[in-house]
């Protein structure tokens, strides 16, 4: 009886070009029946990869079609290549050179090969020939530092102009600093807002005039006529207009939601979210920046996207300071849905522990504290012996995801969106009504 030799590889295979086809034509020369690994989105995220430019389904499609691969699977959690090796009968693993020695340690379970990799073509080098969308930012706040420097980890995308009276140029090496607004739009393609919220709408409207795609930090505006107006005016103009939110983009609180959304705690009865600060805001325009305003939108979207926007009522208590009627220190919002409640606690100068707890009928969701900017979660039950922990790497805080994904959105005007209009309709909505004063209890 003849065996058959089984071989597997893995790989990204972000925009396939000849060197993927050489490597598995060579791979499949090993052996009789070749398994190929596609790694998904979210593993390549846990890995670092935040430059992928094809959705999963779009490359396994690529693989399958050069009609190599005798079987195609997907690569989703580290460890996974011994759990396949074992599962397949598995006996040689394969892979390119530049991994030399890695995985030496895949020799206990079947023969490690390394092939030599096509000289001169890379899905990088592909990649970094792609057309780039110049981007300008705007604002005052520490904040933009950060964000320049995490820009510098997506491909396809480049700073160009900063506005900004804090002209630190080290912070911002390489970019060009703008005398006025007229001049940084007039040399990008998309521009980032980080001004405080009452300037938003000019600044939008200004921008999407001019056909330019925006970013802007979350609340859009504070008018929901307002937003409704950019929102047409965008489309109008062909231009995306993106909240700036890293929170939805960041892969624990993306798996989180689909965790629970799919069932994991039951039907969701409860939930119960803070965000506050005890520092004091001392740089540029953040000091403007009411806790509405500042923790409201991050406190709102998993209530949101969760629940949905059809609360039957809502209840606000505010705090203000005594300098200033329209800046609150602190604000408890509880909305009330048909079969189900959320309360959101926000504040400035006051601490609490901001975390975020989801309970359903079958168990609950604890992220802990600060839980915006987490890389852990856990589903408990009532059973303690079938608590889970999951955990997923944060890179850059969520703004090399969010500068990804609105990369791709004026790239390719996909259709897919971390947060909805309605979701950010709504965030408007709640903070009009505060500066409205609309329905809202104010305590000493």
């Amino acid at each position: 009886m003849i065996s058959m030799t089984t071989v597997i590889t893995y790989g990204t295979y972000d925009l396939l070009h000849h060197g993927h086809v050489r490597l598995l034509q060579r791979a499949k020369e090993l052996g009789d029946y070749l398994i190929v690994g596609v790694t998904s989105d979210n593993f390549d995220r846990f890995r670092g990869k935040i430059n992928v430019e094809q959705p999963l389904i779009e490359r396994i499609e690529a693989v399958r079609n050069l009609g190599i691969a005798d079987k195609i699977i997907v690569e989703e959690y580290e460890g996974q290549k011994i759990d396949d090796i074992q599962r397949y009968g598995v006996d040689i693993f394969t892979v390119g050179s530049d991994w030399l020695g890695y995985f030496d340690y895949l020799n206990e379970y079947c023969k490690v090969v390394y092939l030599d990799r096509t000289e001169g073509v890379s899905s990088s080098s592909i990649r970094s020939n792609i057309r780039k969308i110049s981007m300008g930012m705007v604002g005052d706040h520490e904040y933009l530092k950060r964000f320049y420097k995490e820009s510098k980890y997506v491909n396809g995308l480049s700073i160009d102009y900063v506005l900004t009276h804090n002209t630190d140029t080290q912070a911002y090496e390489g970019a060009k600093f703008a005398q006025d607004y007229d001049e940084l739009l007039d040399n990008v393609e998309a521009v980032y807002i980080h001004e405080y919220p009452e300037l938003h709408y000019p600044l939008i409207k200004k921008a999407l005039q001019k056909k330019k795609h925006v970013l802007c930090e979350s609340p859009i505006t504070i008018n929901v006529e307002q937003y409704l107006e950019l929102t047409k005016l965008a489309a109008d103009n062909n231009c995306i207009l993106m909240d700036s939110l890293r929170t939805a983009f960041a892969t624990a609180y993306e798996r989180l939601l689909l965790m629970l959304k799919s069932g994991a705690i039951g039907d969701i009865k409860m939930i119960d979210v803070t965000c506050t600060s005890l520092r004091s805001f001392e740089h540029g325009t953040s000091d403007k920046w009411n806790s509405i305003c500042e923790w409201g939108p991050n406190a709102m979207l998993p209530v949101f996207q969760l629940l949905g926007t059809d609360y039957v009522d809502k209840r606000m208590i505010c705090k203000l300071s005594p300098d200033d009627p329209k800046f609150d220190l602190m604000t408890k919002v509880d909305f009330v849905y048909g079969n189900a409640v959320a309360t959101i606690k926000v504040g400035k100068g006051i601490k609490a522990e901001s975390e975020l707890i989801i309970s359903g009928t079958k168990g609950y969701a604890y992220v802990p504290s600060p839980w915006w900017k987490t890389d852990y979660f856990e589903i408990r039950y009532e059973d303690q012996s079938e608590n889970k922990r999951f955990y997923y790497q944060l890179a850059g805080e969520g703004i090399r995801n969010e500068l990804l994904a609105f990369k791709n959105h004026i790239m390719n005007r996909n259709n897919h969106r971390y947060i909805d209009h309605d979701v950010s309709y709504e965030f408007i909505s709640v903070i009009q009504d505060f500066y409205d004063m609309k329905g809202v209890t104010v305590i000493e």
